[in-house]
């Protein structure tokens, strides 16, 4: 498949899947779960989904594993919402990308305060 599609139905994925989990998932104590990309195979037969959590570790830990346990029916629901030749097989991962942004921009602030006085 073309690049073009492949980012077309990656892009589909990661809105029906949001919708599902935001819809259906009863997240509790783990806060909001925001799906933040997706990557489906070009076969289509899995597919990466990236979530974020706010909170420490233990939070996304158990959001991955509320999500695991939901894998089944949220797939389900999937291959109903979207018309594909194979439902792809989701896979759930932890977005790293704003902790490491985060991260950059303590850094940032921290070489800012330590600039010496005499430095315009």
């Amino acid at each position: 498949m073309s690049t073009y599609r492949m980012r077309r139905v990656s892009e589909l994925v990661k809105q029906e899947v949001s919708e599902i989990i935001r819809r259906d998932v009863a997240t509790g104590d783990i806060g909001l779960i925001t799906v933040t990309g997706c990557e489906v195979a070009s076969d289509l037969k899995n597919a990466r989904v990236y979530v974020s959590v706010i909170g420490d570790a233990a939070k996304q830990a158990a959001a991955l594993a509320l999500l695991e346990r939901h894998r089944g029916h949220i797939q389900h629901a999937l291959g109903r919402a979207v018309a594909l030749k194979y439902t792809p097989h989701l896979h759930f991962l932890i977005d790293e990308g704003m902790e490491r942004g985060e991260r950059i921009f303590r850094i940032l602030d921290e070489l800012e305060h330590e600039k010496p006085s005499n430095e315009p």
